[in-house]
Order: C-alpha cells, then sequence, then structure tokens
C-alpha cells in the first residue's frame, strides 16, 4: 500500500491525477497540499493548507514515508509578473522536490512541465526556460525523476479557458490532433499517465507527447 503527496491538486491536471488516487487500490493515504481549503471529501485524502509553497520546514512531516509524489502547480504565462512566474514554476517545484528528498529519498516524483522545456536554460520563452530550469534542479538531487512534457492539453471537461489564444485552441483541437502524436493531449490521458508512472515507473526521465501517451 502507497503514501502520495500532490501539489496543485485543485487544477485540471491535478485534480484527475487526485481523483486516480483516491480510487486505486494500491493507495491508502493521499496527502494533498492546497492554498484554500476545497469540497473533496474522501477516507484516505489529507488535505493541509499550505501559505508558503517555497518554506515546509514545519511541514516536513508531511513528506515521510511517500511512496509516489506529483507536482501539478502552473500558471499561464502573461497571468502573473516575470518574477512569480518565476517563483511559481522553478522555486515552489524546487522546494517540493528539496523536501521529498530529505524526507522520502526513495519516492518517486512527477513533475508537469511542458512542450519545448529547454534544460539550456537559453530560451527566450519564459515557459520553455524556468522548466527546463526546474527539471534540472530536480534531476539533480537524484530522485526517482520523471517529467511530463505534453503538447495542446485538450480539457475534457469543459472550463473557462484562460485567454483568448487556448479558446481558439480548443476550437481547433481537431485540426491539432493531426498534427500527429506529438501535438496534443488529452486532459484526462496525461492524468492517468502520471497517476500510472507515479505508481510503477517509466523508461525515460523526459517524457514527451508521443511517450506519455504509452502510459495511458
Amino acid at each position: 500500500m502507497k503514501n502520495v503527496i500532490i501539489a496543485g491538486a485543485s487544477g485540471m491536471i491535478g485534480s484527475l491525477v487526485l481523483e486516480h488516487c483516491l480510487s486505486s487500490s494500491e493507495i491508502v493515504q493521499v496527502t494533498s497540499l492546497v492554498r484554500r481549503k476545497t469540497k473533496n471529501k474522501h477516507s484516505k485524502l489529507k488535505e493541509v493548507l499550505i501559505n508558503n509553497f517555497t518554506d515546509y520546514s514545519e511541514q516536513t512531516d508531511l513528506f515521510k514515508n511517500i511512496d509516489a509524489a506529483f507536482f501539478c502547480i502552473g500558471v499561464y504565462t502573461g497571468q502573473v509578473s516575470d518574477d512569480q512566474f518565476k517563483e511559481i514554476t522553478v522555486d515552489y517545484a524546487i522546494a517540493f522536490a528539496e523536501v521529498l528528498k530529505a524526507n522520502s529519498p526513495k519516492a518517486r516524483l512527477c513533475f508537469l512541465s511542458g512542450a519545448g522545456a529547454d534544460r539550456s536554460e537559453k530560451s527566450r520563452a519564459s515557459f520553455a526556460r524556468y522548466k527546463g530550469m526546474a527539471e534540472n534542479q530536480i534531476a539533480e538531487l537524484g530522485l526517482s525523476f520523471h517529467t511530463f512534457r505534453p503538447g495542446y492539453i485538450y480539457p475534457v471537461t469543459p472550463r473557462k479557458e484562460p485567454n483568448i489564444m487556448y479558446r481558439i485552441m480548443r476550437l481547433l483541437y481537431p485540426l491539432i490532433r493531426l498534427g500527429g502524436s506529438n501535438s496534443s493531449i488529452k486532459s484526462t490521458e496525461l492524468a492517468i499517465a502520471m497517476f500510472n508512472v507515479g505508481l510503477h515507473g517509466a523508461k525515460s526521465e523526459i517524457l514527451e507527447n508521443k511517450a506519455i501517451l504509452e502510459y495511458v
């Protein structure tokens, strides 16, 4: 029986990963780190309010005896300042990975990255540069680590799209799919792949869109 911890379970992908964890007979407890209390109720679920996602010094016990961890916190480009974007994309992820390493060094960490993540850290696109930066620093910790780089994520459950670009992409999804197995993935597919890899591992550390689909 496994213990799991999730950051970002209120987001599109994190919420689906949480559902799989709660319904799995392989998992005995799920710790969900949230900024605000949610309506989720389940006998396996331990929901913990976190005020500062860069400092877990008072919550280290939450990371003990963890078998699988999922980091799904993210923010869309343009929603916040560049400094905030870097803090959420890099600092939040590194803080989570470091405390996991210190308290459950054998845990498997699944990180929601994105297509184009640039480990050279030279990209002019802040999303690619910061995701690559986060991947690099997590990889250096020596955890069992898998980073997921989906293409366009199609929201199976309708939602309020964050900006006009995503509204257009949702409408064009049938055409985007024609781009092949590296172009897009359904939210449900990405979530079940992350769940499966979190519990049982994968062949590669970096999972591009096509590789993610192998674990659905």
